[in-house]
């Protein structure tokens, strides 16, 4: 039947024209942004786990650049106890010195003031962002040392290191945590010595006899015996988040590959879908054309 109220060829072509042209418009906005889901109306569920392990992600940047920062600290801090042990090395050294007959006491004495010095300036220059663990500014340095996602809860777990009893100096920075004179370099008194000596502030007067000189060599080697235990421990430290870090960085890029897939358009599917998309938006055009142009035919009844 032919009617000229209704074309139901026009219907039909206009109606697989608008569902061409919605997949098309799909399309574009996959190819132009490069993501097949972009919003929560594109997949409301693939959407949310997307930003859910994006929002993981951003807190595991994070926690690398802690990582990054304390690292760097924990290096800074070990340069300067190794420092030290060589400075305190040469201590001892021109101290026995200072026990052979015939002497120079008054210039070892200035040798021994200088190392002093060299001693307190690697310590206050053992500083990174303002920070200092050695100086006696800070009571506890806490670090990242691990990091667990519970039920996708991103968390981590804090290790802190008391550094009241590790301070190489006291007295730094405005409210100390270690008191002035404090500090392992400045109080050492090893086993069997008489009296402490202040490695930070030496003088003649600490090789003036062979008793001072006992004790001085005798603290020393105390000293020594306690930055190297403090070096292990920062070397230590230092293994725990280099190793939590490159945990963090592999756990970070399996997130990306995992965002990828969910979200991401594969392009090369894409511009094949787009191509045959506009040939079909072609041809429902003519059609359209075609089914309009049916109701012109009617006219030729009425010759």
């Amino acid at each position: 039947m032919s009617s000229i109220l209704t074309n139901a060829s026009a219907i039909t072509a206009l109606q697989s024209l608008r569902s061409t042209q919605q997949a098309l418009a799909s399309t574009q906005k996959e190819v132009s942004t490069g993501l097949k889901i972009s919003s929560a109306t594109d997949n409301a569920s693939t959407w949310s786990i997307a930003e859910t392990m994006k929002s993981d992600q951003g807190v595991l940047s994070t926690i690398g650049d802690s990582m990054s920062v304390s690292s760097s600290l924990l290096n800074i801090a070990q340069t300067a106890v190794t420092n030290a042990i060589s400075v305190l090395n040469n201590i001892k050294s021109a101290v026995a010195q200072a026990a052979q007959p015939g002497a120079d006491t008054a210039k070892i004495g200035t040798s021994l003031t200088g190392l002093s010095n060299q001693l307190r300036s690697i310590v206050t220059s053992a500083s990174f962002n303002g920070l200092n663990i050695l100086d006696g500014s800070q009571s506890s340095f806490a670090f990242i040392a691990s990091y667990t996602d519970g039920g996708g809860a991103t968390a981590s777990a804090l290790n802190t290191i008391d550094l009241t009893a590790t301070a190489l100096i006291g007295g730094g920075g405005a409210s100390p945590a270690v008191a002035a004179g404090a500090g392992i370099l400045e109080a050492a008194q090893g086993t069997g010595a008489s009296a402490a000596t202040d490695f930070t502030n030496l003088s003649i007067t600490d090789v003036a006899s062979s008793s001072v000189l006992g004790d001085t060599l005798t603290n020393a080697d105390k000293v020594i015996s306690d930055l190297t235990k403090y070096g292990a421990q920062i070397g230590a430290t230092q293994t725990t988040i280099t190793g939590q870090a490159a945990f963090v960085k592999t756990l970070n890029e399996a997130l990306t590959n995992g965002v990828s897939s969910l979200v991401d358009a594969d392009m090369n599917e894409a511009s094949t879908r787009l191509q045959a998309l506009q040939t079909q938006q072609q041809l429902g055009v003519q059609s359209l054309s075609i089914a309009n142009q049916n109701s012109q035919i009617i006219l030729k009844l009425f010759q």
